[in-house]
């Protein structure tokens, strides 16, 4: 495919950001029936995003011939996405068939192989493809049917389905019958963890996990497992870590830095395995502050 055309899109891409920018998509269906004549290729969708263009215009014009036409175009765009991932799915069989014809060695180096499951950084630059997993069944509860509707909702945040071409409905079905299938029921321990995964989905600051569900580099099942450390973003897991550290290495500290005593006796397990620092807290003529810390429980407490 030419440079040219993919110029083209991107000039149209922008002509369109600054339309919404503007909330005047005056000229939409001009650009729309322009990009209808441009020959659309998977790598052309992906470089140029173009499908978040014209659904934001989609989206903001009220003129039914443009909302029919971008409508359209999304649809077709879809297949090549999905024709992608049929594809990726066949050469996966493909390669699960030749490795079954290993040797017994390396069979059992690709199981130990196996045995530590990372979930890695997708390269959403150039939108991986999504992985296909069984569709779930469905149910007629309606408390499982509204989450799931709030699920696909989640999933929707931001336009990265539209690029990606994700089914949100059926993901957050999928989501849904992981958690239901570990309770067996819709009680508050389910609503509680439905109410997390859809939390973290939405949140704007943590984009990654919601691509990384909707790419398919996390599964609905593990998703459904996931605890809210190993939901959190990048950087709230580096907070987190430096608080870890920091409270490491004042406990070191408030243990090394004073001194060992037995004149005093712990209020919790009452022994008299003790540290402790003096510090002039007041004025000069007053006596210094003596602080206690407990080597055998941690407890600490201000002796004046």
């Amino acid at each position: 495919m030419s440079s040219k055309e993919e110029e083209d899109i991107i000039r149209i891409a922008k002509k369109m950001d600054k339309m919404v920018q503007k909330k005047s998509p005056v000229g939409a269906l001009d650009m729309l029936k322009e990009l209808k004549n441009i020959p659309m290729t998977l790598e052309l969708l992906q470089s140029t995003r173009i499908g978040m263009s014209v659904n934001a215009i989609r989206k903001q014009s009220t003129d039914e011939e443009v909302t029919s036409l971008a409508k359209s175009l999304i649809k077709s765009w879809k297949k090549l996405l999905d024709g992608s991932a049929a594809e990726k799915t066949t050469e996966e069989k493909n390669k699960e068939s030749t490795s079954a014809q290993n040797s017994p060695e390396e069979k059992e180096e690709s199981s130990s192989g196996s045995k530590s499951i990372k979930y890695e950084e997708v390269d959403f630059s150039s939108n991986s493809c999504i992985t296909v997993y069984p569709r779930a069944p469905g149910t007629h509860d309606s408390i499982r049917n509204k989450c799931r509707e709030m699920l696909a909702s989640a999933l929707k945040t931001g336009d990265d389905h539209i690029a990606i071409g994700a089914d949100c409905d059926e993901l957050g079905a999928q989501i849904e019958e992981a958690v239901y299938q570990e309770f067996k029921n819709t009680d508050m321990k389910y609503k509680n963890r439905v109410r997390s995964r859809i939390a973290n989905l939405k949140d704007g600051k943590n984009p990654n996990l919601r691509r990384n569900v909707l790419c398919g580099n996390i599964s609905p099942e593990s998703l459904s497992r996931m605890s809210a450390e190993e939901m959190a973003s990048d950087e709230l897991k580096e907070m987190r870590k430096n608080l870890t550290k920091e409270a490491i290495r004042e406990h070191q500290m408030a243990k090394t830095g004073g001194t060992v005593t037995d004149l005093f006796t712990c209020g919790k397990c009452k022994k008299k395995n003790c540290t402790y620092t003096q510090v002039q807290t007041r004025s000069a003529d007053e006596p210094m502050t003596t602080f206690v810390f407990c080597n055998e429980c941690g407890n600490r407490w201000k002796f004046c």
